[in-house]
C-alpha cells in the first residue's frame, strides 16, 4: 500500500530528521515515535502530500486521509453543522444515507448530549472526538493519523480503538504518530522511532 525509502526533510538547510525508509501493507499500523521536535509531524506531511521530500522516494498505491493534531473543527458551527460539513467536503459514497449516518456518527464518538453546542463551547477532549468523527465515513484505505490520542478521556480511547481495529480488519492501513504512553493497545503493529538531524549531530559532536 506505501512503501518509502531514504526519506528526509531539509529546513534551512539542516535536515530535520534521519533518513527514513518502511513499508507498509493492507491491514497494518505503523507507529511514529520519538522525541520532541524530531520530525513526526513532518513525515505525515510528507506522505500527505503537503511537502515535498528534500531526499528520497514515496511510492503510494492510497490517497491518503490526513488527519493533523489540529483538530479543524469550526468555533461557530455546531457539532452536527461541523461533521455534516466534512461528510459534504469529504465526497464519500455513504452520504446518501442522509440525517441516519449523521445520528450514527454522533452516536459513535459519544457526543450525542452536545450534538447543538457549537464548537466554541466543546471541551478539548469533545473537539477531538468531534474531528476524529471523519474516520468514521472516510473512503481512504490509507489514515495518517498526528497524535490522535492527545486530549481523550479513557471511553475516547477505547473508542478510537474500535475504529481502527475495524478500518484494519477492513483492509485499511494507519500510520500515526504518538508520544509518551499514549499507544494504541492490543494491535500488532511495526514502530517507526525517529531520530532528529539534531540529535544525530549532537551524538557525532560527542
Amino acid at each position: 500500500m506505501l512503501s518509502i525509502s531514504g526519506l528526509s526533510f531539509e529546513r534551512y538547510f539542516e535536515r530535520v530528521f534521519e533518513p527514513v525508509s518502511f513499508d507498509l501493507s493492507a491491514g497494518s499500523l505503523m507507529l511514529i515515535t520519538g522525541s520532541n521536535g524530531c520530525g513526526k509531524t513532518t513525515l505525515l506531511r510528507l506522505l500527505a502530500g503537503l511537502l515535498d521530500p528534500t531526499e528520497g522516494t514515496i511510492n503510494n498505491r492510497e490517497f491518503p486521509l490526513y488527519a493533523g493534531h489540529n483538530p479543524a473543527i469550526k468555533d461557530d458551527l455546531t457539532v452536527e453543522e461541523n461533521i455534516r460539513f466534512w461528510m459534504r467536503f469529504m465526497g464519500t459514497r455513504k452520504t446518501d444515507l442522509g440525517s441516519a449516518l449523521l445520528e450514527q456518527v454522533i452516536a459513535e464518538i459519544g457526543l450525542t448530549p452536545v450534538a447543538k453546542q457549537e464548537g466554541r463551547t466543546l471541551s478539548a477532549g469533545q473537539r477531538k472526538r468531534c474531528s476524529l468523527a471523519r474516520l468514521l465515513f472516510c473512503d481512504e484505505l490509507l489514515w495518517l493519523l498526528d497524535e490522535p490520542y492527545s486530549n481523550l478521556d479513557r471511553d475516547g480511547i477505547e473508542m478510537l480503538d474500535r475504529i481502527l481495529k475495524g478500518h484494519l480488519e477492513s483492509g485499511g492501513a494507519c500510520i500515526m504518530t504518538t508520544h509518551g504512553s499514549l499507544r494504541p493497545e492490543g494491535f500488532e503493529l511495526q514502530e517507526c522511532h525517529m531520530i532528529s538531524g539534531r540529535e544525530r549531530y549532537a551524538e557525532a559532536a560527542a
